[in-house]
């Protein structure tokens, strides 16, 4: 069974063709706080860089984003940290959030 990092990555490819994805796992920089999880897999940090975002407000990215990680929210996922970027806006070094 893929690990909820796979889960994340594959659903946010297959929402946001062609997409640049990294899902990098923080759970245990949250250990013993709210919804942290014994085994982890809890609290995540995405990056999306697809053109798929062009024209989009940051909320609507955002809202997009978790419409396309809905089933996973339901089963365990507490908290994300999501950088939501056009190419264009990656590769000019934004660090806005999306």
């Amino acid at each position: 069974m893929p690990s909820r990092a796979e889960r994340l990555a594959a659903a946010l490819e297959a929402a946001f063709p062609p997409a640049e994805v990294r899902v990098a796992d923080d759970s245990a920089r949250h250990a013993g706080h709210a919804g942290a999880a014994p085994g982890g897999e809890t609290h995540f940090s995405v990056l999306v860089v697809s053109p798929a975002f062009a024209g989009m407000s940051r909320l609507a990215r955002s809202r997009a984003a978790h419409a396309a990680l809905a089933a996973e929210f339901g089963g365990g996922l507490h908290a994300l940290s999501l950088r939501l970027l056009t190419p264009e806006e990656a590769a000019a070094g934004s660090t806005a959030r999306g």
